[in-house]
């Protein structure tokens, strides 16, 4: 872990935090503070905040953490997460306004509301920040396909308006910049009916509950799909290369290190049973990754992100 320097922060209207526990924060509950965490007031608190900061300084935007494995040592940064500020959804017409924070099934249910089908990000765990950021989708949706137009600070504190073109999204993955925080995403969807639109949703909820650990401490999917088989929902969806399919070839459906699991509901769902540090999560992954690629000559790569340091001790592990 490297040593922290002292630094110093620019005022703020917001939340400033030192060493601040983000295990917390994120929805496996694992990993160590951040040198700082930053929860602005407004976007002109954000902009003002990044402007006046040493360039030197990282910063690192998080969500919800629904998506995030933050290792046991922490992170050397000041970690940026926003509020309340930034969680409002407005409709006009087929057009979805939605501020990064605002969570993605509350933005389905509001555009349902409106007769907008955005009903894919129903069942998608985290915001919209992160939606856009990882290029978030399912049942062969994804937010690159109803992606209009975003606002985000950049990390020299300028307000700018970024395009589908810039982000260049891809399959899990987008060219978003460097130390930039999105405030808010512009998305469009087709019109349909508001209750055919929430009926479509329950029975997506009903379909993830049946086959997914919704009950376990996870973040979601653990591994992307190997290329070119992302899941469809379709009834002719063909599961062969799917991730959760080549960890069962595999043998590692249910496999355990420490409080770690690879869940037995659905394979490709890594579960803190209580106790795993983010070393025992990270660590099970791993193994997965290596049995995989033994079995199969299938490299998965991680869906979830891992951020931070680990501890001094485990870098001799």
């Amino acid at each position: 872990m490297a040593e922290q320097t002292e630094i110093i922060l620019p005022a703020v209207r917001g939340r400033l935090s030192w060493q601040k526990p983000l295990a917390e924060l994120t929805w496996l509950r694992v990993g160590g503070p951040a040198d700082h965490l930053f929860q602005p007031a407004d976007i002109d608190d954000l902009a003002e905040f990044l402007r006046r900061l040493d360039p030197a300084v990282p910063v690192f935007p998080i969500g919800v953490g629904s998506n995030l494995i933050v290792r046991d040592g922490g992170m050397r940064a000041v970690v940026i997460r926003l509020g309340r500020g930034f969680n409002g959804i407005s409709v006009d017409g087929d057009t979805v306004t939605a501020g990064a924070a605002a969570l993605d099934a509350h933005v389905a249910k509001r555009a349902a509301d409106a007769g907008v089908d955005l009903t894919f990000l129903r069942t998608i765990p985290g915001s919209i920040g992160g939606a856009v950021r990882m290029n978030a989708g399912c049942y062969g949706s994804y937010t690159a396909d109803v992606f209009v137009s975003a606002t985000i600070v950049t990390r020299e504190g300028e307000i700018r308006e970024i395009t589908a073109q810039e982000l260049d999204f891809q399959y899990r993955q987008t060219a978003f910049p460097e130390g930039a925080v999105l405030v808010h995403a512009t998305l469009r969807g087709p019109k349909g009916d508001p209750e055919d639109l929430h009926a479509r949703m329950e029975a997506q909820l009903q379909k993830r509950d049946e086959s997914q650990p919704t009950r376990d401490r996870s973040a979601g999917s653990t591994f992307r799909n190997p290329a070119g088989f992302s899941s469809t929902g379709r009834a002719d969806d063909v599961h062969d290369l799917k991730a959760w399919k080549v960890i069962d070839n595999a043998g590692m459906r249910g496999a355990r290190r420490g409080g770690a699991q690879m869940s037995g509901k659905h394979s490709n769902f890594l579960i803190n049973t209580g106790g795993a540090t983010a070393a025992d999560l990270e660590g099970l992954g791993e193994d997965v990754r290596k049995k995989v690629y033994e079995d199969s000559g299938i490299t998965l790569e991680w869906e979830i992100m891992r951020i931070g340091d680990p501890l001094p001790e485990q870098l001799s592990e």
